[in-house]
């Protein structure tokens, strides 16, 4: 409930801030995205993929942002108790699975769809930022032909972060960006890593 109170209560400012000027300047960024992610006790996994955003000023310093991305072919695996029924391998002893128990491979596939504020200021060529966004995330696991799948899930996410644009020409940039996420998937949290770089229109 507290979260659907704090969710209710951003939207409502942030719409506030968007009825007070229309945005007519901003910019629009697409580029290549590395993520890294762990689901519900399972190992860490590497995924690559894409991310897409674009960006309203409301004000020179401060603008709306909505943030997309998707990421793919990751590999994490998730402990079992029991290997009984279903082809696992065995965990060797000592390492915190009872006899009899192993790990099962599964491929992921996340996607986030975010919104939030977002501060900046030029200097130069140079522009840093930071980023407060939410907004939902849908993960989906999919286990070997042999195994039961653990299926997919939505979440609500959050993500805090920011980056650099340098400017080439006038209309054009080059962002390094990086965001921490934290969404809840199969009963467990998910805190993961975002790293994009990509080409960035400004207007």
């Amino acid at each position: 409930m507290r979260k659907v109170i704090v969710v209710v209560f951003v939207l409502f400012w942030l719409v506030s801030l968007a009825g007070a000027q229309i945005p007519t300047s901003g910019n629009v960024f697409v580029g290549y995205s590395y993520y890294n992610t762990t689901v519900a006790g399972a190992s860490r996994s590497s995924t690559n993929g894409w991310e897409a955003s674009f960006e309203g000023k409301i004000v020179p310093f401060l603008g709306l942002v909505v943030d997309f991305d998707g990421h793919y072919s990751g590999t994490v695996n998730f402990p079992v108790s029991e290997c009984t029924g279903i082809v696992c391998p065995v965990q060797p002893a000592g390492a915190g699975i009872p006899p009899g128990g192993g790990y099962l491979s599964a491929t992921i596939s996340e996607r986030n769809y975010l919104f939030g504020p977002r501060v900046s200021v030029s200097a130069g060529r140079f522009r840093p930022f930071g980023e407060f966004l939410i907004g939902g995330s849908h993960i989906a696991a999919n286990s070997a032909a042999s195994a039961p799948s653990f299926g997919s899930e939505t979440s609500f996410a959050t993500a805090i972060g920011g980056g650099i644009d340098y400017r080439l020409i006038r209309l054009l940039a080059w962002r390094l960006q990086g965001d921490y996420l934290h969404a809840s998937f199969f009963g467990a949290g998910q805190n993961n890593v975002r790293i994009s770089t990509g080409i960035v229109l400004r207007f």
